[in-house]
């Protein structure tokens, strides 16, 4: 094929959004190419092209399937943009020379769904589109976080010796936010084995390291929370078993204040978009709010507004702990409160709380055609 049909496509393109997103995970799940495009025939469209242009190609081994870039891509890309896809294709990285395992397939993947999610709800997610922050040496200078911005486990890596620490760690990534500090991980299909000190490694390292060393004026004080990214509600009764054999799990014992599940499709877009866009779930809360009494603070049960004397929690973000903590106090004390959930969450919460909980849906659709 000449030069001319190879040539990387605009840099505003669909096509190009796909290329950045293969080059920046090393092996992109073929079927979230559809997430990316509201259209699916298009989708497909530029799939096909890109492989009859030979730029991308499809890996299958072992029940997955994943694009990779082609040779001719990678060096047409570090040509065009070598100081964005230069790195990327230097030595013997996972986004350069991905390796073949099933294990190590399934991470680039799982860490690929997540760039995916923060594309749809707009949170920058390139090292080129925000400040760089995981570097061997703090910057002189420490750059400011303008908004919600994510930087992927392969960048925490660049801190040297230090990562070294947290090598066992499941996290695909850090997300920053108005003073936030969030983990994030994607347990994909299947129940995630945690290692519990390589978890409490990482959260010593961004405290260190970031709250402290580089970003003390934004983070100094950052509550420091996570983010878990799953294919269904139906893992989340799972996840807050008691009596699950999996006690290793930490996220429930108040390591992270906040520990969120969405999930890895659209709904959890949607709710990804209102955590990091606190105006936009004000507007929601307001709705759910008419109608009742203000919140009471500092009471013995959690709240997010009262019916009498009874609470009412806002639950659609899927709050794992503070949903379990609600469940806990009220059937400890007898009383009753009131859960507010978005449609397809309805099944999970029933599973996890107790007759104590009335629960109440959100019709999904009903609010994206409203909003």
């Amino acid at each position: 094929m000449d030069e001319e049909k190879r040539q990387t496509p605009d840099s505003d393109s669909f096509s190009a959004l796909l290329l950045m997103l293969v080059a920046l995970s090393g092996e992109f799940p073929i079927e979230q190419v559809r997430r990316l495009s509201g259209s699916v025939s298009y989708a497909d469209f530029v799939v096909k092209r890109l492989k009859r242009e030979k730029l991308i190609r499809t890996y299958y081994r072992d029940g997955l399937r994943g694009l990779r870039l082609t040779a001719a891509a990678k060096k047409q890309l570090a040509a065009d943009w070598p100081d964005r896809f230069g790195p990327l294709f230097t030595g013997d990285t996972m986004t350069n020379a991905p390796k073949y395992s099933v294990l190590h397939r399934l991470r680039l993947h799982r860490m690929a769904e997540v760039l995916v999610s923060m594309f749809n709800v707009g949170i920058p997610f390139s090292p080129w589109e925000r400040p760089v922050v995981f570097t061997l040496t703090p910057p002189s200078e420490a750059p400011y976080i303008d908004g919600p911005s994510y930087f992927s486990s392969r960048e925490v890596k660049q801190l040297g010796a230090a990562a070294t620490k947290i090598r066992n760690s499941r996290a695909v990534g850090i997300l920053l936010s108005d003073g936030q500090v969030f983990s994030v991980y994607n347990t994909g299909p299947a129940l995630m084995k945690w290692e519990y000190q390589a978890e409490m490694r990482l959260k010593a390292l961004l405290q260190i390291e970031l709250c402290q060393n580089r970003l003390p004026g934004q983070f100094g004080g950052a509550e420091l929370g996570a983010v878990l990214f799953g294919v269904d509600m139906g893992q989340v009764p799972v996840l807050l078993d008691a009596d699950t054999e999996r006690k290793e799990h930490f996220i429930q014992d108040g390591s992270y204040g906040h520990f969120y599940f969405l999930t890895c499709d659209h709904r959890g877009d949607v709710i990804l978009y209102l955590l990091f866009h606190p105006d936009e779930k004000a507007v929601l809360d307001d709705i759910l709010s008419q109608g009742l009494d203000p919140r009471r603070p500092n009471w013995s049960v959690m709240n997010d507004a009262m019916d009498g004397e009874n609470p009412v929690l806002f639950a659609y973000t899927c709050d794992m702990p503070r949903i379990r903590k609600f469940d806990n106090v009220l059937h400890i004390h007898g009383w009753i409160g009131t859960l507010y959930c978005f449609d397809f969450q309805e099944d999970a919460m029933r599973q996890i709380c107790g007759p104590n909980v009335d629960i109440r849906c959100i019709d999904f659709e009903a609010y994206e055609r409203g909003v």
